[in-house]
């Protein structure tokens, strides 16, 4: 119950900023493990005729993910961590770099936009890009629990700092665009 009242709560925010509106491509993730569910962020996008997309974990290992499209009638299937993802179709898959906001799971996160995600390096190995040149579109949003922040979180020369984080209560701005 606790869970789905704080999806709400980060859905109705989200839902209603400016940067959501704006944003034709939207990345997105599905729940696994404990972390804040954007279901509700992925229907309203859906529904309000963005293009959806969620990872696919590289089937060729190389610790990256792409980006495949999402609607009502695409197929998931689980990848080796178990987590649903959408059926590997090179016709299917998009450039992070085209997309306009993608939301990104937290273990933590702290007020300067650094993050921990579950340790695998997915989301840092696949925005390295970043380091060396800025997006100009792409806007990075991290999804948390507001329980989840930290004082402070070390960040090494590989992590990819976020521009916004959201939880239930709030949404921080940390890199302003």
């Amino acid at each position: 119950m606790q869970q789905q009242q704080a999806a709400r709560s980060l859905a109705d925010l989200i839902i209603d900023s400016a940067f959501f509106q704006k944003a034709n491509r939207v990345g997105l993730y599905l729940a696994n493990d404990g972390e804040i569910d954007p279901s509700i962020i992925l229907s309203v996008a859906t529904e309000l005729g963005k293009q959806c997309f969620l990872p696919v974990v590289d089937p060729k290992g190389t610790h990256s993910l792409y980006f495949a499209s999402f609607n009502a009638n695409t197929k998931l299937q689980a990848n080796r961590y178990g987590i649903l993802e959408p059926t590997w179709s090179d016709s299917k898959i998009q450039s992070v770099e085209n997309i306009d906001v993608l939301f990104m799971p937290l273990v933590g996160f702290d007020q300067t936009g650094n993050r921990i995600g579950m340790g695998g390096g997915y989301y840092d190995r696949t925005l390295a890009f970043m380091k060396k040149i800025e997006s100009p579109t792409l806007t990075l949003v991290g999804l948390a629990h507001s329980g989840q922040e930290v004082s402070q979180i070390s960040s090494q020369s590989w992590d990819i700092p976020l521009h916004l984080i959201a939880t239930e209560k709030e949404i921080i701005c940390v890199r302003p665009r």
